[in-house]
Parts: C-alpha cells; sequence; structure tokens
C-alpha cells in the first residue's frame, strides 16, 4: 500500500506503449498529417489563384472579372484523382490497423472479466479452475509484455473502459460481453477512465493499469489468492464490527463476510486508492470513506457506517490487517 498513488503515464493517447495500441497511434499522426497537408495545399492553391488572377487583370488595366477561366475544369479532376487516391489509402491504412489490432498476436496470458458499476470496477482473475480466481477492485495488476484478453460486462448502466496508453475504448454494456485486449511492453502505472457518462460520480470512476515483471506479477497474484489471515486482538473486534456493518456488501475471504454488492476487500490494503481513484488508501482516508462517503463522492452506493470512534478505530485496525 502506498501513501501516495502517482501514475507513470496519465491520460495520454498520443504516446502509447503496446502492440494494442501503438498501431492506432501511428495511424492518428499519419491521418493528421494528411488532414494539415490538404488544408495547406488547398489554402495556397485558393491564395495564388486569387493573387495571379488579380495580377493578370491589373497588368491589362482590366477590374477582376467575375467567373471562370478556359481550362479551369481541369483542375477540378486533378483534385478528385488526388483526394480519390488520398481516400483509398486512408482506408487501406485503417483496415489494416483494425486487422492488427483486432485480436492478439499470441495467446493471452490470463483473462479477466471486468465489469463497471456505479462507480468504480470489478476485476475477476479467471483461473484455469475456480480456486484460481479472485477477485479485486480498480487496480489492474499484469505481466509486462505478454497480452492480457479482458472481458467487459455493465452491471448498472453503460460504462465506457479506456486505458488511452494501451488500448481503445470499449463500452460495458448491461446484459452484454464485449471483449477487449491490451499488453504493456513498459513497468509503470497507467491511467484510465470510464469514458462514457455513466452518472453523478462519472468523472470519480478511474481505473489504473500496474504492469510489472512476470515474475513480480506472479508473485503478487499468488498473494492475492489467499485468504485473509486471522487478525490478532485488537484488530479481531474490529472484524466483528466488519462482519455486522459491512458483511453485507463486501467478501473478505477467509472471514465472516460475503457480500458481492461491493468490492471484494481480502487485500484491501495492498491497494493504493480507495473509491475508484477518488482517495487515497491512508489511514485517515480509510476512516473518513467508513465514516462518510457521501462526503467524498456524493451519490456513492456506500451508506455512511454508524459507529462511535472507538468502534471506527477498531474496524480500521481490523482492515489494516487485509495486506
Amino acid at each position: 500500500m502506498a501513501s501516495a498513488f502517482s501514475p507513470t503515464w496519465p491520460m495520454a493517447y498520443l504516446k502509447t506503449f503496446g502492440p494494442r495500441a501503438d498501431p492506432v497511434t501511428g495511424l492518428t499522426w499519419g491521418l493528421t498529417a494528411l488532414s494539415v497537408a490538404v488544408i495547406v495545399i488547398i489554402t495556397v492553391l485558393v491564395v495564388a489563384g486569387v493573387a495571379v488572377r488579380r495580377q493578370r487583370a491589373a497588368a491589362a488595366g482590366q477590374t477582376l472579372a467575375v467567373g471562370g477561366e478556359a481550362g479551369g475544369q481541369s483542375w477540378i479532376w486533378i483534385g478528385l484523382a488526388l483526394t480519390l487516391i488520398a481516400l483509398i489509402a486512408s482506408l487501406a491504412w485503417t483496415v489494416a490497423v483494425m486487422a492488427e489490432v483486432g485480436s492478439p498476436p499470441t495467446r493471452p496470458a490470463l483473462t479477466l472479466q471486468i465489469t463497471g458499476h456505479q462507480w468504480w470496477w470489478e476485476v475477476r482473475y479467471l483461473g484455469a479452475d475456480p480456486g484460481q480466481t479472485f477477485v479485486t477492485a480498480n487496480e489492474i495488476h499484469i505481466p509486462v509484455g505478454r497480452p492480457v484478453l479482458i472481458k467487459l460486462n455493465g452491471a448498472d448502466v453503460i460504462h465506457s473502459f479506456w486505458i488511452p496508453a494501451l488500448a481503445g475504448k470499449t463500452d460495458t454494456i448491461p446484459g452484454r460481453t464485449n471483449q477487449t485486449w491490451l499488453q504493456a511492453d513498459r513497468p509503470g502505472i497507467y491511467r484510465g477512465q470510464c469514458t462514457e457518462y455513466c452518472g453523478l460520480q462519472h468523472a470519480h470512476m478511474a481505473a489504473f493499469v500496474i504492469a510489472e515483471p512476470p515474475d513480480a506479477f506472479e508473485a503478487w497474484r499468488q498473494a492475492q489468492l489467499q485468504p485473509a489471515a486471522a487478525p490478532a486482538a485488537p484488530a479481531a473486534t474490529g472484524e466483528g464490527l466488519f462482519v455486522e456493518h459491512c458483511g453485507v456488501c463486501h467478501t473478505v475471504r477467509g472471514g465472516g463476510a460475503a457480500g458481492v454488492a461491493g468490492p471484494d476487500l481480502t487485500h484491501l490494503m495492498s491497494r493504493a486508492t480507495l473509491a475508484a481513484g477518488t482517495v487515497p488508501n491512508t489511514i485517515s482516508g480509510l476512516e473518513g470513506w467508513i465514516a462518510n462517503p457521501q462526503a467524498l463522492k456524493p451519490g456513492a452506493r456506500m451508506p455512511a457506517t454508524e459507529l462511535s470512534g472507538p468502534e471506527l478505530g477498531q474496524l480500521t485496525a481490523y482492515l489494516e490487517t487485509l495486506k
């Protein structure tokens, strides 16, 4: 758990770091350059044409006539031919890029099922058997240099999953599974965001991809597979409070809470933020979030927890053990 969380690469889409996004970035720059070139050429031709006609009229001692000149139609055909060539080239390039990024170049290293909720991301790591499957939230760990297949669902309304430095946007739609993939070729933290307006806290629905070397990722995965350790006193008192006040919505594997409405908190303290990037995962941030989530994220589905000061401290002490 980190007290400060700063993405290595924030929300930027013109500099990318993987085979799912790089071809699209090249296409973006290419089409932008082509558009600029067309604007410049047309502007130069129009200005030159006006200047030449005025110069000819002045040399002949005449006013500038309104109308066309003989032979001007050839410029139209030349323009149409050049336009057609540019459009066909752009179409061919676009289709080639779409085919290149449509599926991973090699077999995916893992498959994730990501569900958009108002307003957080549920991330399910699918294993070969149920014992190898676990659930986390908002912070998505992947191995560097390996493709990751992502299946996207919407739990309530339409959301849109976007990690701009790694992949394009894909909607999460209730009742439907959409599919995308991504790959990070550099270690780091990549900032993402829901990009389909989905309600009051749409802007506070961030996602973070943490790309790690394969051995570091595997160590993280093995730690996430473990159930929560039994807390020692005085945190054990906080566990009872958690089950009573929070267990209807949250799960802690290995404990007595098995709710599914909110994020799985089995390894809560391994995350850097709370509430989809809204609050740093510090002790003060955790206490503030539990005591009054509406003050930090108005409209969030998490209700305020009616706890006394000592009870809040005991609950927080228990949550601190979920590493």
